[in-house]
């Protein structure tokens, strides 16, 4: 994405108009066009207020993407009552299939006897709850994927 598209969605995700920006900021509403046409961009100062405008970091402005924004959105809002309703295997066994076939092939108790080991670690050492160890032993395991890509 660019910083001009970044500009206009996070504007429309916080439902502002160009007219109403432009009066927050002191500027035409044709300079707020044109920072979100990429036909020219915003200063720093100006990008530090759009960004406290939008309710984001300059960072997360800069790098604005609003399929992210809604995803995280989504978990943010979501409660474990809807949680517990979704199957997630089969949920992301429509992107990902081996989700839904793995169980034929491969030694579950095998695998979630040493799973079972590291999250009973995980309480022990760091005193962290059933699910703050399956949540911390997941982002290890999704980093470790992830670096050695």
């Amino acid at each position: 994405m660019n910083l001009g598209n970044n500009l206009f969605q996070a504007r429309k995700k916080v439902g502002l108009s160009q007219e109403i920006v432009a009066e927050k900021l002191g500027v035409s509403r044709q300079t707020i066009s044109k920072w979100e046409t990429d036909e020219t961009i915003p200063d720093i100062y100006q990008s530090k207020k759009l960004a406290n405008l939008y309710k984001l970091s300059l960072d997360e402005l800069i790098e604005f993407d609003i399929d992210v924004k809604e995803i995280e959105e989504v978990i943010k809002n979501s409660d474990e009552g809807v949680e517990t309703k979704i199957n997630w295997t089969s949920a992301w066994g429509k992107k990902y299939p081996i989700l839904l076939s793995y169980q034929k092939e491969v030694d579950i108790k095998k695998y979630a006897s040493k799973i079972r080991e590291l999250l009973e670690e995980l309480k022990i050492i760091h005193k962290y709850n059933e699910l703050d160890s399956m949540l911390v032993l997941k982002d290890i395991l999704y980093h470790e994927w992830k670096n050695n890509k």
